[in-house]
C-alpha cells in the first residue's frame, strides 16, 4: 500500500509548481523547498508565488556635489544640509561623491597644471586639500566628518590640524600636506577639472547637485529645500523611522559662474 501524502504537501505543491507538481529545468529541489531562497525559487521559476522571500537590497541613492571649499552656499549646503542627513540614513540609503572644484579655471603653464579659483588663491589651496583628504583616507566615513570640520569653522585652510585631531587622529596630517604640496595634488584637482568640466548639462554656478547622475532645476530645488525627504522618496528600499519628511530654512543663493 502506498503511503499517504499529508493534504498540507500536497496543498503546497498545488501552490508553487507551475505544472502538476513537476519541477521545471534547472530545479533539482523538493517542492517544499522551492520558497526557500531567492536563488531557489529563481532556478524552480515561482519567484511570484512565494511572498515571503526577502526583497533584493534596494541601490542607495548616489548624490554628487561639485562645490568650492570657500563658497558661503557651498558650505552652508555641506555642513547643514548634506552631512546632517548623511548622519540620519543608514550607510545604505545614500552614497555621496564631493567633487571640490566648481567655477575654478585651469591652464597649462609649461607642462604643469596652473589653477585660477573663484574665492582666490586660498579656495584653491582649500580645493587641494579637500581632494587630498580624500585621497589619502580614501574611506569616506573617515574624511567626510574632516570636511564637515574644515567648512563649519572658521578657516578651510588653517585647521586641518585640529580637525584631524578631533575626527581622524589615525591619519597623518603629513601625508595631505605632502599631497598638496606635490604632484599627486595637481593630478587631483586636473581630475576635478575634468569631471566637473564633463558635467551635461554644464554646470552653471554651485554649489551643483546631481542624483543619480542627473541634474534638473527641480531637483537641485529639492535638495536644496529638504535634502533628507528627497533621498526618503526616491530610495526604494525599506525607508528608516526618521523617512518622515523635514522642512529646513531656505539658503542663500549659489556662487555664479
Amino acid at each position: 500500500m502506498a503511503p499517504t501524502v499529508p493534504l498540507a504537501v500536497l496543498a503546497l505543491v498545488a501552490l508553487v509548481a507551475p505544472g502538476l507538481g513537476v519541477a521545471p529545468p534547472g530545479c533539482d529541489y523538493p517542492a517544499h523547498r522551492w520558497c526557500s531562497s531567492r536563488d531557489t525559487a529563481a532556478a524552480c521559476q515561482v519567484q511570484s508565488r512565494c511572498p515571503s522571500l526577502p526583497r533584493p537590497a534596494a541601490a542607495p541613492v548616489q548624490l554628487s556635489l561639485y562645490y568650492e571649499s570657500l563658497c558661503p552656499a557651498c558650505r552652508q549646503f555641506l555642513v547643514l544640509k548634506l552631512f546632517p542627513t548623511w548622519l540620519l540614513l543608514p550607510e545604505e540609503m545614500l552614497n555621496i561623491t564631493l567633487v571640490p572644484y566648481g567655477n575654478a579655471q585651469e591652464r597649462n603653464v609649461s607642462g604643469k597644471w596652473d589653477f585660477r579659483c573663484q574665492h582666490g588663491p586660498e579656495e584653491c589651496l582649500g580645493n587641494m586639500m579637500e581632494a587630498c583628504l580624500m585621497h589619502e583616507a580614501q574611506n569616506f566615513s573617515t574624511y567626510f566628518p574632516v570636511i564637515f570640520c574644515l567648512e563649519s569653522g572658521s578657516s578651510v585652510t588653517k585647521n586641518l590640524e585640529a580637525c584631524l585631531q578631533i575626527y581622524a587622529p589615525e591619519l597623518d596630517s603629513g601625508r595631505v600636506t605632502a599631497c598638496v604640496q606635490g604632484d599627486t595634488g595637481m593630478a587631483l584637482m586636473h581630475h576635478n577639472a575634468q569631471v566637473t568640466d564633463a558635467l551635461q548639462p554644464p554646470h552653471q554656478y554651485v554649489p551643483w547637485i546631481t542624483v543619480n547622475g542627473k541634474h534638473t532645476d527641480e531637483l537641485q530645488a529639492q535638495a536644496e529645500a529638504s535634502l533628507l525627504g528627497l533621498v526618503c522618496h526616491l530610495y526604494e528600499g525599506e525607508k528608516p523611522e526618521v523617512c518622515g519628511g523635514s522642512k529646513a530654512p531656505k539658503l542663500p543663493s549659489g556662487c555664479s559662474r
